[in-house]
């Protein structure tokens, strides 16, 4: 497996697969996308308990796809080595790709990433990633209603699953997991599998900056009233699609394994100078995101408008203060690094959770030049040409940056399937034994 499937190609998998099973594994519509594209659900065995697995939440997460398929076929196998892939105990529903109208602007993702000498550059000139309120898991934080999460939370109170995994990746750093409750016997397969197939576990992530991580690599959702919640702030969680198993008892655990790897996220020894550090990743995200909104101030006039194009709404969206937004919440951190330098202050931050931040800062300048460069291939005005020259200069020379200052390396798509499949199957035995 060199490339990650399309959308196409695991919906193909999948029908493959349910006509060959003679009724054990079953193929469903279980909504339909904003733009009419339906939204399949895999279910694979007849148990009494549910696990739902959620691939593609995020159209530029194109690994969920392979590992939503390689599940199926291990519990469609009869793999009885655990209850949980039993499946005469547990019945696996799979949603192939919960956003098809982002993977479709997302196309050429796959073609883009295959093969041994893809790079950072090419990822992200193919990449989209919608504004969160168009993020089916997270629309409904933002007041959003779309058709994707209705369609999910309809699954959940139809199945009651006792779990449910949303398959996400990252483009650089290590792997790590989320979960909505403590499961206590995932952490020993999680990090086991991480060092047998050779990447870091990450000690330290920006999307869980303030949970609590009860082992390396595992971090726990904060109760309701706990004052630090995600990274850039969200005290509305519990309405997220994550949550809504615990109605019926259940948990979610949202597995993250990285495109390219580096060491740094998995060092857990003191940063030499952290608050240093918090301040040149501050005025990095800021400084790119400038300059990306320069060359997009330039081509305001002849792009489609935001209302037209949803990529055009992602780049009004960063550039009306994300980049500032990320920055900003990592002032905590930024003054406890500068009191770690005290006598009886608090704990130095590590190199781990310096190099999360780090992967932050310089991804999301890059996401939105991405963008940008591709309504400027599109524009049919004189001075697009110019403009997506300067884009591409800035681009690449970011990347190139990116790639040395973090030491990056390239996991191999099967690896990253293999990773997020073990761990997926480890949660539910965890979930099996902790929830009952």
């Amino acid at each position: 497996m060199d490339r990650y499937p399309t959308v196409a190609e695991v919906e193909d998998a999948a029908r493959r697969l349910a006509s060959r099973s003679a009724g054990a594994v079953r193929l469903r519509r279980i909504g339909t996308s904003r733009e009419g594209r339906p939204i399949l659900m895999l279910s694979v065995g007849h148990g009494p308990r549910h696990v739902l697995v959620v691939a593609r939440p995020h159209p530029d997460e194109p690994v969920g796809g392979a590992t939503a398929i390689a599940l199926a076929e291990q519990v469609a196998h009869g793999d009885r080595s655990s209850p949980a892939t039993d499946p005469a105990v547990v019945t696996w529903d799979i949603v192939l790709c919960l956003d098809p109208d982002g993977a479709a602007l997302s196309r050429g993702i796959e073609e883009a990433t295959a093969g041994p000498r893809h790079t950072l550059h090419d990822y992200f000139r193919a990449a989209y990633r919608p504004v969160a309120a168009e993020q089916p898991e997270w629309a409904p934080l933002e007041g959003g209603q779309l058709p994707e999460s209705q369609a999910l939370f309809r699954v959940i109170d139809e199945l009651r699953p006792f779990l449910q995994c949303s398959l996400h990746g990252v483009e650089a750093g290590g792997s790590w997991v989320q979960s909505t409750r403590d499961l206590p016997g995932l952490a020993v397969p999680f990090m086991t599998s991480a060092a047998e197939l050779g990447v870091p576990v990450q000690r330290g992530t920006f999307d869980a900056l303030y949970w609590e991580n009860p082992a390396p690599g595992i971090y726990v959702l904060p109760p309701p009233d706990s004052t630090g919640r995600l990274a850039a702030g969200s005290e509305n969680i519990g309405l997220s699609t994550w949550c809504a198993p615990q109605r019926y008892g259940g948990a979610t655990a949202i597995v993250e394994v990285p495109m390219w790897a580096t060491d740094l996220a998995g060092d857990p020894s003191p940063h030499p100078d952290a608050a240093r550090a918090l301040h040149d990743l501050a005025v990095l995200v800021r400084d790119g995101g400038q300059q990306v909104t320069a060359v997009l101030d330039k081509a305001r006039g002849f792009l489609p408008t935001a209302r037209e194009d949803p990529s055009r709404r992602v780049l009004e969206w960063m550039a009306g203060g994300l980049y500032d937004l990320v920055a900003e919440s990592w002032e905590p951190l930024a003054r406890q690094a500068a009191d770690a330098t005290r006598p009886g202050g608090p704990r130095r931050l590590t190199t781990a959770q310096v190099c999360a931040l780090d992967i932050v800062a310089r991804r999301q300048p890059l996401r939105a030049a991405g963008l940008l460069a591709r309504l400027l291939e599109a524009a049919g005005d004189p001075a697009a040409a110019a403009l997506h020259r300067d884009l591409a200069e800035l681009s690449t020379a970011w990347c190139a940056d990116f790639e040395e200052a973090l030491r990056l390396r390239r996991v191999p798509v099967r690896r990253q399937v293999e990773l997020q499949t073990r761990t997926v199957v480890a949660a539910a035995e965890s979930a099996l034994t902790t929830l009952g």
